[in-house]
């Protein structure tokens, strides 16, 4: 039987924006307004681009009457440019600052703010530290956030090559002794975020008090059927539509372009040229080894990493807790934010999770 690494986990669906994928169910409150606003503004600025093509086109050309006159037009800016644009300025109004370090591994790019526990937020594979920037403003005022972009993604090199899974994990090293934090941390990850979170509290564990893993891990999981780079619009319809719970609105066809057209060169590919190298960082057969307290934070609509991956996972972890959120997918802090918000907040006020109690067989041993 063929399986698949927890990379699937990561796949394109982490590109998509706030905006585009906040269902109606989100709530009202600063949160869901934040995520609202990406496509809002997206459409408008898509309308006034329009209206200004309509006027360049019935407007006298200027200089001779007859005469064509060169016009010089700026290409238009990708949805997901756009998204990653929205997503740096975000983090920076929510108090972040931008930081760089120079690595083995070329410029590794940061973000950090904040006051109180310090919080290590981990994007997945093909997104960036932006992808945490709906939830930032919640969390900023509790925690001392560390949000990177992990290496070969968002801001950090390296740019192009192959992207092995020991380059994502040594940035990572390299972004957290850089940013001084005082342990214990918090380490907190989405998709691939939660695998190398899982890593990290596994060879560190001095230095993390505590994990949550939201919708990824590190173990291997069952094959999805889900390619994980689409060739064209409509197998990145079916992808997006198995990661996100069906009451979420469809994604707007430019979108979907868009991941086709990075899922060809992007971190994605990049990564997948390295599936042997891969392997060496599974810890199947050794999350006994994890005594650091784990929450496993879960979107139950995930088609992709299923609530059954989660269960694996907790079966075999000395320390956890799953919690799931309803109504939500693979990227729940986008898809659900005000959900999403309110449950990690939950997490991270309460106590770790307890070791389990030894069994009858295993108490009389």
């Amino acid at each position: 039987m063929s399986l698949e690494i927890p990379t699937c986990g990561l796949v394109l669906a982490l590109m998509v924006a706030p905006g585009f994928a906040g269902p109606a169910s989100a709530g009202n409150g600063p949160v869901a307004s934040a995520a609202a606003g990406g496509v809002a503004g997206y459409r408008a600025e898509a309308e006034q681009a329009k209206g200004a093509e309509r006027t360049a086109e019935s407007a006298e050309p200027a200089g001779q009457v007859g005469q064509a006159q060169p016009a010089e037009q700026a290409e238009p800016e990708r949805p997901l440019d756009r998204r990653d644009r929205e997503r740096r300025a975000a983090l920076a109004a929510a108090g972040l600052e931008r930081r760089t370090v120079e690595s083995e591994f070329g410029r590794l790019v940061y973000w950090i703010g904040g006051a109180g526990q310090p919080l290590v937020l981990l994007h997945g594979s093909g997104d960036s530290g932006g992808v945490w920037a709906v939830a930032a403003p919640e969390l900023v005022g509790d925690h001392r956030l560390l949000v990177p972009d992990l290496a070969g993604h968002g801001e950090s090199e390296p740019a192009e090559g192959v992207l092995p899974m020991a380059t994502v994990f040594g940035g990572l090293e390299v972004v957290v002794e850089a940013a001084g934090l005082e342990p214990p941390l918090v380490m907190g990850g989405n998709s691939m975020g939660a695998w190398l979170a899982m890593l990290y509290a596994h060879r560190h564990p001095e230095r993390v008090a505590r994990v949550v893993a939201v919708n990824g891990g590190a173990i291997l999981a069952e094959p999805s059927g889900l390619t994980l780079m689409p060739a064209d619009r409509e197998q990145a319809r079916t992808v997006m539509a198995a990661i996100r719970d069906p009451s979420s609105p469809p994604l707007p066809d430019e979108v979907l372009d868009d991941i086709v057209e990075r899922s060809r060169e992007g971190a994605v590919a990049r990564m997948m040229q390295d599936l042997p190298g891969m392997m060496g960082f599974l810890l199947d057969g050794k999350l006994g080894e994890i005594a650091t307290p784990v929450d496993l934070l879960w979107g139950e609509s995930d088609g992709l990493m299923k609530v059954s991956y989660a269960e694996k996972m907790a079966a075999a972890l000395p320390r956890v807790r799953l919690t799931l959120v309803p109504r939500c997918g693979h990227i729940p802090m986008n898809e659900c934010p005000e959900t999403f918000v309110r449950l990690l907040r939950e997490v991270l006020s309460s106590e770790p999770p307890a070791a389990a109690a030894p069994t009858a067989a295993e108490a009389g041993q």
